[in-house]
């Protein structure tokens, strides 16, 4: 498992991270110093969001959710970046749902599908990898319409496309799900990136109620060879959090 330090971040904290010998990876890649980035070698950008507005849950949004996609892939040759970050669509900074969803259930899971269908095809083309994340509803983002990992693997089956898999994390599975480590070994065959933050207060690992250490051992069972990022808030300091991420996952 290799392991990126999450931060939304200017150029400037990005080769900080780079420095203490992590991959970086980040949210709003617009406006973040993108020419700056692309030229430091130093830097290896591990995944940033793959799409920019519209909606992939609503038929009226599809269109501009698949010209933020184009507009995503552009910056991605850009920066060597292979991975790319999906939700449904846009989300406010603070964590409400800034995307249309359609009413009816069966609208959007096949939106949904004719998205991702569309995605993995570009996806081929361009030699990237899309995952796709559940976010909880209960603290974060009510109304999201994907909000169970499983609600993703079924997505994933009926594209049928190794370029389109599950954004796995972990803080957002303990709070809409639980049981953890069996939501784990039930998504083996679909998860390609690993979130990490701990409950409550998205800290660090080792700062809240999960078992990261177990979470570890559930990884290596089902040989995880993917990412492992810290998307979380350090509880005092950042380098602190990273000495407390690398502590757990090595």
């Amino acid at each position: 498992m290799r392991r990126p330090f999450f931060r939304s971040c200017p150029w400037r904290s990005a080769r900080e991270i780079a420095r203490a010998g992590f991959l970086v990876e980040f949210w709003a890649w617009q406006d973040r110093g993108l020419e700056a980035i692309a030229a430091d070698r130093s830097i290896q950008i591990s995944a940033f969001p793959g799409y920019v507005g519209g909606s992939m849950v609503h038929p009226a949004g599809l269109a501009a959710f698949l010209e933020g996609v184009r507009k995503s892939l552009a910056f991605a040759e850009k920066v060597g970046c292979c991975q790319l970050f999906l939700s449904t669509g846009e989300i406010s900074s603070e964590g409400k749902i800034d995307h249309p969803i359609a009413a009816h259930p069966a609208t959007r899971w096949i939106t949904a599908y004719k998205a991702l269908s569309q995605l993995a095809e570009l996806a081929e083309k361009a030699g990237v990898v899309y995952v796709l994340e559940p976010l909880n509803t209960k603290v974060d983002h009510a109304g999201y319409p994907l909000p169970r990992a499983e609600d993703v693997v079924r997505l994933i089956e009926q594209v049928g496309s190794r370029r389109i898999r599950l954004l796995l994390d972990i803080y957002h599975v303990q709070i809409e799900e639980g049981n953890v480590t069996q939501v784990i070994r039930d998504c083996k065959d679909f998860i390609g990136y690993v979130h990490v933050a701990d409950v409550p207060g998205r800290h660090e690992p080792g700062t809240g109620e999960i078992n990261y250490p177990r979470i570890v051992e559930a990884l290596r069972e089902i040989k995880y060879e993917g990412i492992v990022g810290l998307e979380a808030f350090p509880e005092s300091d950042d380098h602190l959090a990273m000495s407390r991420f690398r502590e757990v996952f090595g």
